[in-house]
């Protein structure tokens, strides 16, 4: 038996409660466009958890806590890539990280990819009643209901953060006296150096290698310690320009387009439109699967036609033309790890964002002239 509906019908807290008063075993799916996440449970408590959002792979939360650095993490995802095994066990058998470090930000990835629920407004979830749990699951137990009454608290922050942090594109101003804040600790002397260097709050929590809501709220207490000051908004991303294109209205239609455009190999077209069609129905099944396997040819292909995972690429634009560029948060965040040494898989391994996304934005930079090989 299955249940099934949508976070508009059932919210997460109630969707756990229910699990957790019927001792449920079994796996909750939770997908909301390209995101899917999965929770474990065991007789109603949670056990694990798995997600496809890159920012809350394990690798990405030892990053955030500092207990590897991104030139550790990069050497071992190669070994991975190359030998397969569990990036956990090869990070302890390197010496760079204990069992218990690994426990650790595995439990904290469990609960972060929980919390993030709880501000997600529109999504998909599917119960799997009596599924057993992945063989390879290391688990850790944590109380439902402990998660339930932090989920709730992290809600109501989250609205506070959001009347003084309007978007994910805010970006703000030291104000005398900030110097006061830096014997606070590590992490604030971070947020400050990215706010010196007006990074928009999605830019703080790319390069922290932490979730938004973490970002937020270092800077909602900054701002109310009166450090800093909101500075206003950078300047959205121009969308894709798909005018050309004659899009239908309705989301069958454009799945049928983009399958029209895979089939004349204009796998970028392709991609545009089943985001335009996910931009609309972020949680169409059909839409997520295909929106799998076009990413996928999409990044085969690049590296097919010239671009090489081995190509270093090398910044040719000057720091006073990246101020003149539109840039987005997360190629803000590429551009920074463009060190001249590193190459273009070493680069991918560290992103907290999605591969074909990484890759495309790449690619853009290329074209625009702004990134050599």
């Amino acid at each position: 038996m299955s249940i099934h509906g949508t976070l508009k019908t059932m919210n997460v807290s109630d969707l756990l409660q229910f699990l957790e008063a019927g001792r449920k075993t079994g796996t909750l799916k939770i997908a909301r466009g390209a995101i899917v996440k999965k929770i474990y449970l065991e007789g109603g408590a949670i056990v694990g958890s798995n997600s496809n959002d890159p920012k809350e792979l394990l690798g990405q939360i030892l990053l955030h806590y500092g207990k590897i650095g991104e030139d550790q993490l990069q050497s071992s995802l190669e070994i991975q890539r190359q030998s397969g095994g569990k990036l956990g066990l090869i990070l302890v058998e390197r010496g760079f990280v204990t069992s218990d470090d690994v426990l650790y930000a595995l439990r904290t990835r469990t609960l972060e990819v929980i919390y993030d629920l709880f501000i997600w407004e529109e999504a998909e979830f599917e119960f799997f009643d009596n599924e057993p749990v992945p063989a390879d699951l290391i688990r850790i137990k944590v109380d439902a209901t402990a998660v339930i009454m932090d989920g709730i608290y992290r809600l109501d922050e989250w609205s506070r953060f959001r009347q003084v942090i309007p978007s994910d594109r805010t970006i703000f101003e030291l104000n005398s006296g900030w110097t006061k804040s830096l014997h606070e600790s590590k992490e604030i002397r971070e947020v400050l150096y990215h706010v010196e260097k007006r990074m928009t709050v999605a830019e703080i929590a790319y390069n922290m290698h932490t979730s938004l809501f973490h970002a937020c709220a270092l800077l909602f207490d900054l701002v109310e310690k009166d450090a800093i000051k909101v500075g206003g908004e950078a300047t959205a991303e121009v969308p894709a320009d798909l005018s050309g294109l004659n899009l239908p209205q309705s989301v069958d239609d454009l799945l049928q387009l983009a399958r029209d455009e895979m089939k004349d190999n204009s796998v970028d077209n392709a991609l545009a439109i089943i985001h335009s069609a996910l931009d609309r129905e972020p949680n169409n099944a059909e839409a997520q699967c295909l929106c799998e396997q076009v990413e996928n040819r999409y990044v085969r292909q690049v590296f097919q036609n010239g671009l090489s995972r081995k190509s270093v690429p090398k910044l040719l634009a000057s720091l006073e033309q990246l101020e003149h560029e539109r840039l987005g948060p997360q190629e803000g965040f590429i551009i920074s790890r463009i060190n001249g040494e590193w190459d273009i898989a070493s680069i991918l391994s560290v992103c907290p964002f999605r591969e074909a996304d990484c890759v495309r934005m790449i690619k853009k930079l290329i074209e625009n002239g702004i990134v050599g090989v």
